[in-house]
């Protein structure tokens, strides 16, 4: 029984997911169309256990399972079939660590392996192509476990003295308790897990913690329904009006649609109520969706919708790495053209001719008989080509990106020369230490440069060190500023902090970061000054923290007389040929680049050396 409406739903949540992923900046919170198709996921399942289990007294897992199986695993498995040759148009970078990435996939683990790498949707300079597979992760977690659970419970109640009523009644409180206790554990674990964090990445894409939208949808599948419909919700169906409902609808997806645009990814009231509302306004929806249905017999739902909620979920496999490729290839504009040419065609493909195959049925999209042979025997040839390529593109992927390799080797040298360094520093500050004490003076600050760097900073260290006089250079990957402020302070604290403190920190801003950088500055001992370079994100606009980090950076001079910015954001706005064919932050080891940054942090220090040191 195909349920009117509920098309709306699916295609509420592709747009909210697609919005967000072309246009982040301007459409912030539409990850929330991930938690509307949870929402659905969770009541179309259990309403068609229920369903089931009022016509036979029974729910049959292995069928359940092969379902979803059915419905899940091909239109994967193709999609990442398609998608692979296509990374032959962009640079290496872009397949790192393919194999693991598609066996994460594969394997319903990708949630799990992005918490282990740190991924993120905000973070990642080369995104991983099938991150986005995180949600079929925690889904599939969410059929299996809940299909033994409800197989159970309908194991027991099957040879129980109760009557087929008293029966489906018990079935459908069962499912209601356990849906109720598990979102409030789930929504509790994830609010307590979100304190004191500054990326939310771990509770956001943890089975955990974000399985409560499931329970959500199924919880209204057991008070509402499909077909078994509980004598409340019937009277309600028999009084409702069709302009009621449509206005009622309306106003769930209007709602829906004013949350894509304030929520953000790094805001705490995201995870401390924002997902919990968004999944209750999606159930809302999908009652008045089931509701609309039953009072408009005789209206049919227009088939361009019909046609994107069949295709949904197939668009969701093939958007993500499609965009991520063509992005780095053209504009915004004609990659998000360039994905949707080529995902809806898949799609339409994988849903309506391949999924039927496979699964044992004649394609209704197949109109001769005779022409079937035939395209099974061309799907058995593209699929044996694809497989070859996708094989040796794995075989072949780099481990590291080039940038990941440079950092890596610049690692490396830092070690060595910083050892070094450190030595005759604090050999130099234990001297002078000793001669201030014989003439009872206070021990001297050592001269030079402190510099304090992230990645950027660490892919140009060599050339840094040459061509900043009397430099130390200590710079890291993914350094945040909090790390920043733990290096100075264990630098200061040893007496080898140089009297000029450069920090080069802020392209890993994350909320808190303007906060750190205050007690950064308050710290710093006297006899210091801090120069700031400010943070450089090309893909940035003025809402991402970055970009807050370095208006908030600029301000600080005016506070503190000791506190220069030398404007990394606005110099390298002027030459965007340095970053090109890079991730729009670091310059893949320019020597362009080398020089424009060296000089700086040399402009900064040459303001800064003609300003007092802190009292």
């Amino acid at each position: 029984m195909r349920i009117k409406w509920f098309s709306f739903v699916r295609i509420a949540g592709l747009l909210a997911v697609l919005s967000y992923h072309f246009f982040s900046n301007a459409y912030s919170g539409g990850f929330i169309g991930v938690d509307i198709f949870f929402t659905f996921s969770g009541f179309l399942i259990t309403a068609l256990m229920i369903d089931e289990f009022a016509k036979s007294r029974q729910f049959k897992l292995i069928k359940f399972y092969q379902r979803r199986f059915n419905r899940i695993v091909p239109p994967l498995l193709l999609s990442i079939l398609v998608v692979i040759p296509f990374t032959y148009f962009v640079s290496p970078d872009y397949i790192t660590g393919l194999g693991k990435q598609v066996a994460a996939a594969i394997g319903f683990t990708t949630n799990y392996f992005e918490i282990a790498t740190g991924g993120s949707y905000e973070s990642k300079f080369i995104p991983h192509l099938f991150v986005h597979t995180w949600s079929l992760a925690v889904e599939m977690h969410f059929y299996i476990l809940w299909g033994l659970v409800v197989a159970l419970i309908a194991k027991r109640l099957r040879h129980s003295q109760l009557s087929q009523g008293e029966a489906l009644k018990t079935f459908r409180v069962r499912l209601s308790m356990l849906s109720m206790i598990v979102i409030i554990i789930s929504v509790s674990v994830m609010g307590l897990r979100s304190f004191g964090l500054t990326d939310y990445s771990a509770v956001y894409f943890s089975s955990l913690t974000h399985c409560f939208p499931f329970f959500v949808g199924a919880l209204t599948a057991t008070l509402t329904g499909i077909q078994s419909i509980p004598r409340r919700f019937m009277k309600q169906l028999k009084h409702a009006k069709p302009l009621t409902t449509v206005i009622e609808i309306s106003g769930a997806f209007i709602i829906l649609g004013v949350l894509g645009y304030v929520m953000t990814f790094d805001s705490h009231f995201t995870y401390l109520g924002g997902l919990l509302l968004a999944s209750v306004i999606s159930a809302f929806a999908i009652v008045k969706a089931r509701t609309l249905h039953q009072v408009t017999p005789n209206i049919d739902e227009p088939k361009w919708a019909t046609f994107i909620a069949d295709i949904s979920y197939s668009m969701y496999l093939y958007h993500w790495p499609l965009f991520v490729i063509f992005s780095q290839m053209t504009s915004v504009f004609w990659a998000v053209i360039l994905t949707v040419a080529i995902g809806v065609p898949c799609s339409a493909i994988s849903y309506y001719i391949i999924e039927p195959i496979l699964a044992g049925k004649h394609p209704h999209a197949i109109k001769k008989v005779n022409t079937l042979p035939k395209v099974k025997s061309l799907m058995l040839l593209v699929t044996i080509v694809l497989l070859g390529v996708t094989g040796y593109t794995i075989y072949q992927a780099p481990n590291l990106t080039s940038l990941e390799q440079r950092l890596w080797t610049g690692s490396l040298y830092q070690a060595r020369d910083n050892l070094n360094t450190t030595k005759d520093v604090v050999a130099a500050s234990i001297k002078q230490q000793k001669l201030a004490k014989e003439n009872k003076k206070a021990a001297t600050i050592p001269k030079g440069v402190s510099v304090i760097g992230d990645s950027v900073t660490l892919g140009t260290r060599d050339y840094l060190q040459k061509n900043v006089a009397d430099s130390t250079v200590d710079a890291a990957g993914e350094r945040t500023m909090d790390l920043a402020y733990q290096v100075m302070m264990r630098a200061q604290s040893n007496k080898i902090l140089r009297q000029n403190v450069v920090i080069c920190i802020g392209t890993n801003a994350l909320a808190g970061s303007q906060e750190q950088l205050n007690k950064l500055v308050h710290d710093l001992a006297p006899g210091h000054r801090l120069i700031i370079v400010t943070p450089y994100d090309r893909r940035a606009d003025d809402t991402w923290n970055s970009s807050k980090l370095a208006d908030f950076e600029r301000s600080l001079p005016q506070k503190y007389d000791y506190v220069t910015v030398a404007d990394w954001q606005k110099k390298a706005q002027k030459h965007p040929e340095v970053f090109e064919g890079t991730d729009g932050v670091h310059f893949a080891g320019r020597h362009a680049g080398d020089v424009i940054y060296a000089e700086t942090i040399n402009e900064g220090l040459q303001t800064a050396v003609k300003g007092p040191v802190k009292k």
